[in-house]
């Protein structure tokens, strides 16, 4: 079985790419920490857009959806679940709730991890919570024209207890050596756990439920104003790049961490620029007309009145509706679809 030594491994990482995304997020991290002081109740908003949007995207990631409306009614708690998706929504809801409210008091070690998936499914009737795996498992993977293959076999499951252990002691270990990056320390937890696939279900969820903790309890809490979930889902497919990526020879120790190491990096970066930019967008002198307008011609993507709504929190939907409808009139920018699948984007200049 193989062993775990994250500090001699995060030495291997320290790559010219790696240090740069890592002097980077503490650069950001310093902004943060001021700019979170500035408007207590516009971060209120962005806690509670953040946690409606990584209860939806990490639970999408894996196939798991309801409607807008259901989902919002389950993550204020004014209805419960009425059927496997919602009960593994509102499962995911509570998890989340309880990282961000307690997660000082809630240590990395097997037995919490396996009261987080416990709770995961608290609202299911599947026997399965709160217990490793019972029989071997496989990760498969579906490419576009529907055909599955096998991209990975986690160990034994007869192996999975002693390997979490082994992985939550070596986090443990890496953490209070203090000379190693927390960051490092973290994405190759993460990175393991996933391998080990410790779980009949949930193993995604709980890989990034875990992320969450682990940045929070060493300073990062970036997730709980900007949705690092929503971060993963928008670049899935480069998420499961990186975690190809890292596989070979993991089962004999020889595989490299850097590509999911240096994914992890760049989503938690983009996180805290995308904190920098809603606060710049509420601290400056624009008007809400043009927030909207800025916020439109900077995404390469279009956008829905839902995405410009949870981007911009403090803007109320009619004021939102109201400035569409005039920069649509003025041409700034163009309408595409129609109904609920109706986008925005910038009216980009026509060259000949």
């Amino acid at each position: 079985m193989r062993s775990f030594d994250y500090v001699t491994a995060a030495e291997s990482l320290l790559t010219a790419r790696t240090t740069a995304l890592l002097t980077a997020i503490h650069e950001s991290r310093g902004r943060y920490s001021v700019q979170a002081l500035i408007k207590p109740d516009y971060l209120g908003t962005l806690t509670a857009v953040a946690r409606i949007q990584s209860t939806d995207a990490s639970n999408r990631i894996e196939g798991i959806a309801t409607s807008n409306s259901r989902l919002n009614a389950l993550i204020e708690r004014k209805t419960t679940p009425r059927n496997r998706n919602e009960e593994e929504i509102a499962g995911y809801r509570d998890v989340l709730a309880a990282i961000h409210d307690n997660h000082d008091y809630i240590p990395l070690t097997p037995n919490v991890v396996l009261q987080l998936h416990r709770d995961l499914f608290r609202h299911t009737p599947l026997s399965f919570a709160g217990r490793f795996k019972d029989s071997d498992n496989v990760i498969v993977e579906q490419t576009a024209n529907g055909e599955r293959s096998i991209r990975f076999a986690p160990p034994a499951a007869l192996a999975t207890p002693e390997l979490v252990a082994d992985i939550c002691n070596a986090y443990d270990e890496a953490i209070r050596n203090g000379h190693t990056d927390a960051l490092l320390v973290i994405a190759m937890f993460v990175f393991d756990f996933t391998c080990i696939h410790p779980f009949n279900d949930g193993n995604g969820r709980m890989s990034r439920l875990l992320t969450l903790l682990a940045l929070y309890r060493n300073g990062y809490e970036i997730g709980k104003y900007i949705s690092i979930e929503q971060l993963i889902e928008r670049s899935k497919d480069t998420y499961y790049d990186a975690l190809a990526g890292s596989t070979a020879g993991w089962n004999d120790g020889t595989n490299d961490y850097a590509p999911f190491v240096n994914y992890l990096l760049g989503v938690i970066l983009a996180a805290y620029r995308e904190f920098d930019d809603r606060v710049g967008e509420l601290t400056g002198s624009l008007g809400a007309q043009e927030r909207v307008a800025s916020l439109i011609e900077r995404e390469l993507s279009p956008l829905s009145k839902a995405d410009i709504l949870a981007r911009l929190p403090d803007i109320s939907v009619t004021t939102v509706e109201r400035a569409l409808k005039s920069l649509h009139s003025s041409s700034r920018i163009e309408k595409i679809g129609a109904g609920r699948a109706t986008r925005y984007a910038a009216r980009r200049a026509e060259h000949a």
